[in-house]
């Protein structure tokens, strides 16, 4: 981010450095740390106070001098691989990063003063001319067109037709509403327990045909046995249901009359 106040002529610590390397004739890769950091000071010292803000920045980078001072008095540290770690090599990287970016500034500088002095002209092409399109000639529009060719681009045109069917929608049908109503499945369940005194409320369901069938069925027992005409078994959980007739289904008198109510 560039900084408001300019301190001196620099912007930054990092401009600093890079004035003091380039003024020196320093090898940017071999900085005499000692020497940098002395002229660092000096210019910090010698510097106005105006913007506690950006002096900030540069007392953050002559901390990190003398801390880069201190650990080159000390051994070399060496890093997992056996190398010996150069206590300058982050501030080496920055100032790289920092001189390729000022640099390339600098070029985009000069670039936008070469266009402001560029003009363009606006187009003044008649309308008639921009609106003329050249007549088209049927014959050579259709030379070489054989019947094997137009084949060709009418079987193009039907697959790209079938690529753009949706392959599940396509196959959909008409879907049509099955009238079950209780009351008939109830008359019904009254003759088959005519027959079956005792049967199985799992065969009972498979013997339907729809998954509305099975839900009318099964909401009948339900009405069964509220009416106390059957009576349900299950000796295990997840065990079948097995049902009893506990009355004479001739006896079922209020089953017609429910009958006739929902019809």
């Amino acid at each position: 981010m560039a900084i408001p106040v300019k301190l001196n002529v620099f912007e930054g610590p990092l401009d600093l450095l890079l004035h003091l390397i380039d003024k020196n004739k320093i090898d940017i890769y071999d900085i005499p740390i000692v020497e940098i950091t002395d002229q660092y000071m000096e210019y910090i010292h010698a510097m106005e106070k105006e913007d506690l803000g950006v002096m900030s920045e540069f007392m953050v980078m002559a901390a990190t001098l003398l801390d880069i001072k201190c650990r080159m008095l000390l051994p070399k540290e060496i890093n997992e691989e056996g190398e010996e770690e150069d206590p300058r090599a982050e501030l080496v990287q920055k100032l790289l990063e920092y001189k390729m970016y000022k640099y390339m500034s600098y070029e985009l500088k000069d670039k936008m003063d070469d266009a402001s002095g560029v003009y363009f002209r606006e187009p003044d092409v008649p309308r008639e001319v921009l609106q003329y399109r050249e007549p088209v000639n049927p014959s050579e529009l259709l030379a070489g067109l054989t019947l094997e060719k137009l084949n060709a681009i009418y079987q193009s045109i039907i697959r790209r037709q079938d690529d753009r069917r949706d392959p599940i929608r396509s196959q959909f049908g008409k879907i049509e509403k099955e009238e079950v109503s209780l009351s008939d499945k109830m008359l019904e369940m009254k003759e088959f327990a005519k027959t079956h005194r005792k049967f199985s409320f799992r065969d009972l369901l498979k013997k339907q045909c729809s998954k509305v069938q099975v839900i009318v069925t099964f909401l009948s027992v339900l009405e069964l046995i509220k009416m106390g005409h059957i009576h349900v078994v299950q000796e295990e959980i997840f065990d079948d249901i097995q049902i009893n007739v506990v009355t004479e289904p001739e006896t079922w008198k209020n089953l017609t009359e429910f009958a006739e109510e929902e019809g």
